[in-house]
């Protein structure tokens, strides 16, 4: 098989995980009413149970034990457990309170974050292109922030948890599948004693509300499992050069949606910002896949 062939062998996977993460606000759309922490809570319950069904099914259920057992790797989980509840928690909310442009904004820099979180902690040191990538992004932010301060908070807070949860789980001695059958799982007492609560006190619609909000909130849990087992899969197989092109499909597809389907007001500051952004995401593509070339020109 040829290089460019083996290179493209993930791509269903990755072009499929990207795709439903950029629809996924149609599908949290029909939980609108519902509190987005017990969304967040039924996303865990839910996804504790798939996954460790998977796990079983794959003989792979002492991986999980082995992690949870292990107290580094329970201590990395704990700090990513943190970090993807929040995101989790602030993008539900942001798309039940018609806040979808923040919220693809959001992953819009999350790539340039990851940049300046390497140099940060990392001691990475940034090119030229990277520089003046992450410079035109921080125009674009402080331009959308100087007129819509109320939502900008949503972009870096889903931008910056996301980069610290993937910078954790890089140092994390576990595997995908079974680092997220460990996250849900510190999450599940939490998740259970929300839901219980929401149950008897919570008068907003919730479980038990309809028939149309129980299978909603219990397909949460395949909404979260699916894309991310296709992004594994993908990550196996693919460079990340490539990966972090892709990754773009997601932003676009909910920037479309909150613009052309959900009408949200789409100003001159946002045209501003998402120009910048957009620029900026465009050399970072080009830099992305000039660096990605040179080993293998160099082998040539």
């Amino acid at each position: 098989m040829s290089g460019d062939s083996e290179r493209l062998k993930g791509l269903p996977e990755a072009v499929g995980a990207y795709t439903i993460w950029g629809f996924m606000p149609l599908f949290f759309k029909q939980l609108q009413g519902v509190s987005p922490v017990e969304i967040v809570a039924h996303r865990v319950m839910w996804s504790v149970v798939l996954i460790v069904a998977i796990l079983w099914m794959r003989s792979r259920l002492g991986e999980f034990r082995a992690a949870l057992a292990d107290s580094r790797t329970r201590r990395f989980m704990v700090m990513s457990t943190t970090f993807i509840a929040v995101n989790w928690l602030v993008y539900i909310w942001a798309i039940t309170n018609n806040q979808i442009l923040a919220g693809s904004l959001g992953y819009y820099i999350n790539p340039l974050i990851n940049v300046a979180l390497g140099v940060l902690f990392f001691k990475e040191r940034m090119n030229r292109i990277q520089i003046i990538a992450i410079t035109l992004a921080a125009c674009g932010v402080m331009v959308l922030a100087s007129e819509s301060l109320a939502s900008i908070w949503i972009s870096l807070a889903l931008g910056i948890s996301f980069g610290l949860y993937g910078m954790v789980r890089k140092m994390a001695p576990v595997g995908s599948l079974p680092g997220l059958a460990c996250e849900t799982t510190l999450l599940l007492p939490f998740a259970l004693a929300y839901a219980l609560w929401a149950a008897y006190y919570d008068p907003t619609p919730g479980f038990g509300y309809s028939t149309y909000t129980d299978i909603f909130l219990i397909a949460g849990g395949a909404i979260t499992t699916i894309p991310l087992l296709l992004f594994a899969s993908a990550a196996r197989k693919m460079p990340l050069s490539t990966l972090g092109f892709i990754q773009f499909i997601g932003p676009t597809i909910q920037f479309m949606l909150g613009v052309f389907v959900y009408d949200e007001p789409f100003t001159r500051a946002h045209a501003i910002c998402f120009g910048l952004i957009w620029t900026a995401v465009a050399m970072f593509c080009f830099d992305s896949i000039k660096r990605s070339r040179a080993p293998r020109v160099a082998a040539a």
